[in-house]
């Protein structure tokens, strides 16, 4: 496999003009292929985006670098809303920390698809060992260690066991597909054995 840079906004500066017309670009490919599905062609993007397909391809060489682009784009906003979430020091650190959970078990569907998509054409995506992966683990840590502080979350858990388990309950949500009462039950029972029994609560 092609494996991918490590986040594709990490490039050389570009003119505001050209800055412009990358973010119309890619807010387009974003609308694009959420309504459409990642199998939406390029030349519907660069329709919705106002641009010349010429454009498009001047910034992003092939499909799968646009592709990439845009999953990086949701994650990038995904991990800055997680930040957020940390300097904001909720007075409630277990809500906090659930909803993060939820969120990202909804962002995973999205993400899913792209990585999925990108696999299929030979491109490896490593985000993980990317900037991206370690502030997301991070901001992860810091809202477990000060749920688990509130008792709201079990104190045996670490970081490394959590995300195993949220992106298969992801999988399940996605798997469940329109069905909202299997998704949510599926979300559901993973907040119930991450929080601590009866015994360990405060």
């Amino acid at each position: 496999m092609t494996p991918a840079a490590a986040d594709p906004a990490e490039t050389k500066p570009l003119r505001a003009d050209a800055r412009r017309n990358r973010a119309r670009v890619l807010e387009a490919a974003e609308n694009v292929f959420a309504a459409k599905g990642t199998g939406a062609p390029t030349e519907e993007v660069a329709r919705v985006a106002g641009v010349g397909i010429g454009t498009v391809f001047r910034h992003f060489p092939t499909k799968e670098a646009l592709l990439e682009a845009v999953l990086f784009a949701r994650l990038r906003r995904f991990v800055d809303e997680a930040e957020a979430a940390v300097a904001a020091e909720s007075a409630d650190p277990g809500g906090a920390f659930f909803t993060f959970l939820t969120s990202w078990i909804e962002m995973s569907s999205a993400k899913n698809a792209y990585f999925e998509a990108l696999t299929a054409a030979g491109v490896t995506v490593p985000v993980a060992k990317s900037d991206i992966g370690a502030r997301l683990i991070s901001a992860l840590g810091v809202l477990l260690s000060r749920a688990q502080a509130a008792g709201a979350v079990r104190a045996d858990l670490a970081v490394g066991e959590l995300i195993p388990v949220i992106i298969g309950v992801a999988r399940a949500a996605e798997y469940a597909g329109p069905d909202e009462v299997l998704r949510e039950r599926a979300v559901e029972i993973l907040f119930d054995g991450l929080r601590p029994s009866a015994g360990e609560r405060r």
